[in-house]
């Protein structure tokens, strides 16, 4: 029984080369284009049992008609056929269902055996990426960190502090709308300022303005 495949790139004349390469060795081309958007549409049209996706297109690219044909509830299995060997280009492509990561200097017969293995409901990647793999695999679907800044050891007293004082108010004042003493706001100042790593009441408030920490503006009476 022949495999059935959808191409999807905008390199025309790699389209046509691939197309005529697939023919010679039994499987058929349902159709080959050169728009994500169409694409989709195609997907669902065709019913295909693989489509070979490329990862760089203009309008819409690889990840995302990936992401659309997954959103659409279109379940063909999908193999990236690409030229990047980027490690975050493998990792979205895999967390947004691929079936295989292919690189396009592969050889003929490499293609359609990985081709027959993505059909049968295994997950194929390039091998020269297979270290980047099992990074992945043992990472896990773990999120990376969130980015830390000086900021974030900043206690919400602290931050609060901050902001007041980005908005000029001194320590007299700001220990009046806040219900404590001048005494305790000048250590909430001091901390502040140890934690940024600076040496002025100033400077924080710059800095505040500049990463735009504060979104609350205050009336103070």
């Amino acid at each position: 029984m022949k495999i059935r495949v959808l191409l999807i790139d905008d390199h025309a004349l790699f389209r046509i080369g691939l197309e005529a390469l697939l023919d010679r060795r039994g499987i058929e081309v349902v159709a080959s284009v050169g728009d994500g958007n169409e694409g989709i549409q195609l997907a669902k049209d065709t019913n295909p049992d693989a489509i070979l996706l490329d990862m760089r297109m203009p309008n819409i690219n690889g990840a995302n008609v990936l992401q659309k044909l997954r959103e659409d509830g279109v379940e063909t299995p999908v193999a990236m056929l690409t030229t990047s060997n980027e490690e975050q280009d493998l990792i979205t492509s895999l967390r947004n269902g691929a079936q295989g990561y292919l690189l396009k200097d592969m050889e003929p017969d490499e293609l359609v055996n990985a081709l027959n293995e993505i059909v049968s409901g295994k997950t194929v990647v390039a091998p020269e990426l297979a270290p980047v793999l099992a990074k992945v695999v043992q990472q896990g679907d773990q999120e990376p960190p969130e980015e830390t800044t000086p900021f974030s050891d900043l206690t919400p007293r602290e931050h609060e502090i901050l902001c007041l004082l980005a908005e000029g108010l001194s320590n007299k004042v700001i220990a009046k709308n806040l219900g404590i003493s001048d005494g305790t706001v000048k250590l909430h100042v001091k901390s502040i300022l140890r934690k940024l790593k600076i040496h002025s009441r100033v400077e924080a408030a710059v800095m505040a303005v500049e990463r735009n920490l504060c979104q609350k503006t205050r009336t103070v009476s």
